[in-house]
């Protein structure tokens, strides 16, 4: 289990994990301070990006913002980083912690609505398949790639969330201590989604928030057959265990 200090902080922390993004960098801080700025501070988790990322991040934390930079030596993947961002929260007493991507994909305004959902719940997933949900920008067969995966996770490990494939989230701390971080593997969506089962397992509350999710505005997207993959494997393996090994540990 994490290590957790008491949370003491008002604020929660973004957790945006960064490889060549000076692009958008920019804006997604700006606009996510003109949505939240008395609710949140932002940590920015970058794996080296030779574009010059860390750079121009440190510069925006000369600025009236609470913005934090953890830079990492490569490109040691979208779980680790997001794990490591956990930990930083956590060990600092932060409430709870956001997932966002630094592409605009996800809309900064949201992370209100977010936060406000954890009020009754321990993690609250910005959902594109829920009433008031949807996507933009995307062809049908990526569309029914994303449908298809969410429905094979919630029959395979046995919870009834719409879109657990979402990079889009909020937690609890409290409930992210109660995990075995140092355990995850997953990258790419199979991380969003061995959350989502965590989360399940240690019976918290999950809720799902709609959202609009727009395809990337800034930069290429790194979805990929390798991450697509990883998510079925992982998904059968999990359920096979949930089904057939022991119970408890998730």
């Amino acid at each position: 289990m994490a290590n957790l200090r008491t949370p003491d902080r008002d604020q929660a922390l973004v957790i945006v994990p960064t490889y060549n993004e000076r692009e958008g960098i920019s804006e997604v801080t700006r606009r996510l301070f003109d949505a939240a700025e008395d609710q949140v501070d932002l940590l920015v988790v970058d794996d080296g990006s030779p574009d010059g990322t860390a750079e121009l991040v440190k510069q925006l934390a000369q600025g009236p913002h609470e913005i934090n930079l953890l830079e990492r030596s490569g490109k040691l993947g979208l779980g680790t980083a997001y794990v490591a961002g956990f930990k930083w929260a956590m060990e600092r007493g932060y409430r709870a912690v956001v997932e966002m991507d630094a592409d605009l994909s996800h809309d900064p305004a949201d992370v209100p609505r977010l936060l406000a959902a954890l009020e009754q719940a321990d993690l609250a997933i910005g959902s594109r398949y829920v009433e008031g949900g949807s996507v933009g920008n995307w062809g049908a067969l990526r569309r029914a790639l994303s449908g298809a995966g969410n429905l094979y996770a919630r029959a395979w490990l046995g919870y009834r969330v719409k879109d657990s494939t979402s990079g889009f989230r909020a937690y609890r701390t409290e409930i992210l201590a109660q995990q075995n971080l140092d355990d995850v593997r997953s990258q790419g969506y199979a991380f969003q989604i061995e959350m989502t089962r965590r989360i399940h397992r240690s019976q918290g509350v999950i809720v799902e928030v709609p959202i609009t999710f727009i395809e990337r505005a800034h930069g290429k997207s790194k979805m990929s057959k390798m991450i697509v993959a990883e998510a079925l494997a992982s998904v059968t393996r999990w359920g096979i265990k949930d089904r057939f090994g022991r119970k408890g540990r998730p």
